[in-house]
């Protein structure tokens, strides 16, 4: 969440930066700021008054003890009327707080210098791309009939259990995800990340903390009885593990890992990007999280983005890292960085991980701070990453790896499989 000091203080900067997200209403920047001028003359008043009531108690004890009890008794009488004022601006301050939080929240996160212009995805920045496009054999398959061929993935029974859009794994297919999920977890403890194991729901002070809620696109499914939501991601809960806590500066970086189901109850428009494991309401995901000194999370990020390709190259996956244009970047990120592999046998990239920095706008929101050398407490920085989201990349591996033979496996998913051939 913006602070409202940085918006009196950046006025038309933050104009700016809101006007390269798109955000359609600019002016709800001096709105903010009226009413945080208005939040502070109550405040002000409230003081005041209340500066009058603790004087005047103490002149009340002097004229009691020289005994000149009218003077006293009128004395009273006017602490009695200031206390009297004192209740409806106490009352008043707080729907305007109110007010000004709500208004703030409606704010997405400022983009870094970094971001580039434009609204669609088809404006995103190509950073790099890498990796050998497989040259796959006359009969190649896509995946969603190579799982169906080989019974690895169920998405009809699925349906009938639940809904579309909930795939059912099946021997094999379900043993490789599992392997998946251990390859990814221990290629992030390798670089010093600390696995968790968080919560799949979380209540409502931490979704707000981490910019899920208020939940503009209506993506996130609520346990109404209870108020809690399914987590879209690791990053909500594992997170929040750090709302409201004071750390010191020696704490950081702390470096957090975590395999989760994730649930989105969008799952886009019809036809061949959304088919099979392309887009699903119920996924798996290995998740890598930090929360960094405000100095270090530009390096940080570059460091994070090294992670992900290199776990990339690791499974032999050609792949394209994108710059995100500040129309298609999340709510809460400052930027961020899409890596997408390449399915040969549908002939397109598929999304697989976002890293960004979301600098102090998610810590702000969960009070998430830490004492520097010095003594100040600041707010951290977090970020976070995919590594990796799993369907996309099942599905790139089964296509990009088919053979006339069956499907083969990449060198070091064969001893957590324990086969070299998935089929």
């Amino acid at each position: 969440m913006l602070q409202v000091n940085f918006l009196r203080q950046n006025r038309e900067i933050a104009k700016q930066k809101l006007a390269i997200k798109h955000f359609g209403n600019p002016d709800l920047v001096d709105t903010a700021i009226e009413i945080d001028d208005e939040r502070k003359q109550l405040q002000a008043a409230f003081d005041e008054t209340q500066a009058k009531v603790n004087a005047a108690s103490k002149e009340i004890g002097g004229l009691m003890a020289k005994g000149e009890q009218d003077k006293a008794t009128a004395l009273k009488n006017e602490v009695a009327d200031w206390k009297k004022q004192l209740d409806p601006l106490k009352i008043k301050m707080g729907e305007v707080e109110t007010k000004l939080q709500n208004t703030l929240v409606q704010f997405p996160n400022l983009p870094h210098d970094l971001v580039p212009l434009g609204k669609t995805p088809e404006e995103n920045v190509l950073v790099k791309e890498a990796g050998a496009k497989p040259n796959l054999h006359s009969g190649a398959l896509p995946h969603w009939e190579l799982i169906k061929k080989h019974n690895l993935v169920d998405f009809e029974t699925g349906a009938k259990i639940t809904g579309s859009g909930f795939p059912l794994y099946i021997g094999k297919g379900a043993k490789f995800q599992r392997a998946l999920v251990q390859y990814f977890l221990d290629f992030n403890i390798a670089a010093g990340y600390t696995e968790y194991i968080p919560p799949f729901m979380v209540n409502e002070a931490s979704a707000f903390a981490t910019g899920q809620l208020p939940d503009k696109e209506g993506q996130m499914y609520h346990a109404t009885a209870d108020n809690f939501y399914l987590i879209p991601t690791a990053e909500v809960p594992v997170t929040n593990i750090f709302r409201d806590v004071i750390l010191k500066d020696s704490d950081l970086p702390i470096q957090m890992t975590a395999y989760s189901p994730c649930f989105r109850r969008e799952a886009g428009s019809f036809g061949k990007e959304v088919r099979g494991l392309n887009r699903v309401h119920q996924f798996e995901k290995v998740e890598v999280i930090q929360l960094v000194h405000p100095d270090k999370s530009d390096e940080v990020l570059d460091e994070m983005v090294t992670h992900v390709e290199k776990l990339l190259i690791s499974l032999g996956l050609p792949y394209r890292i994108l710059r995100l244009c500040g129309g298609d970047m999340g709510f809460a990120s400052a930027i961020t960085y899409d890596f997408e592999v390449y399915s040969a046998a549908q002939a397109m990239w598929l999304e697989v991980s976002s890293v960004s920095n979301f600098q102090a706008y998610q810590t702000y929101r969960m009070k998430c701070r830490f004492k520097d050398a010095e003594g100040k407490t600041q707010f951290a920085h977090s970020l976070n990453g995919s590594s990796l989201a799993l369907p996309r990349i099942f599905a790139a591996i089964v296509e990009n790896y088919q053979t006339e033979n069956g499907i083969a496996l990449p060198e070091v998913l064969q001893s957590y499989f324990g086969a070299t051939h998935l089929v």
